[in-house]
């Protein structure tokens, strides 16, 4: 992990997170197809209120290279992360897992028993390092948001080792 600093989001890193987070799932348009347009706009949703959510970004010398959204408890039966971006240009240097680390740091900071996520199939490099991590497969809480759509719920047990 060069370099790579965890902070909460500032009101001024908006646009910076949009981008980064666009630039981070553009990989999939071609593959949802269809889908993508739909996909695309609900990020941007997303980003647009993000509470009640945490809003974490990862910086590398100076400049904002990841970002990742954790959702608390109460909005969720658990605590959820959404939306974990690296920039393709800072990928495989440690920033997602940075990001992940804190998730499970605040999670488990706030008592939280359980960490969720949800994902697709095709963010198989994002699965691997989720699994890495002891995050589960969870398929109680898959969810079909389209015909042909799975969303694939992964827990982790934050009692466990703790």
């Amino acid at each position: 992990m060069k370099d790579v600093i965890v902070r909460d989001a500032r009101d001024g890193d908006r646009e910076i997170i949009r981008d980064v987070t666009l630039s981070a799932y553009q990989q999939y348009a071609a593959v949802m197809q269809t889908h993508w347009e739909g996909y695309r706009r609900n990020i941007l949703t997303t980003l647009g209120d993000v509470k009640p959510a945490e809003q974490i970004v990862a910086e590398q010398h100076g400049a904002i290279v990841g970002t990742v959204l954790l959702y608390p408890a109460g909005t969720l039966a658990w605590p959820e992360l959404r939306l974990l971006a690296v920039a393709p240009a800072a990928r495989g240097q440690g920033v997602g897992a940075a990001l992940m680390r804190e998730c499970v740091r605040r999670a488990r900071q706030s008592g939280a028993a359980v960490l969720t996520l949800h994902t697709h199939e095709i963010m198989a490099v994002a699965m691997r390092m989720y699994e890495r991590m002891g995050f589960v497969r969870a398929p109680d809480l898959d969810f079909h948001p389209g015909k042909d759509v799975t969303i694939k719920g992964y827990r982790l047990n934050l009692t466990e080792g703790a």
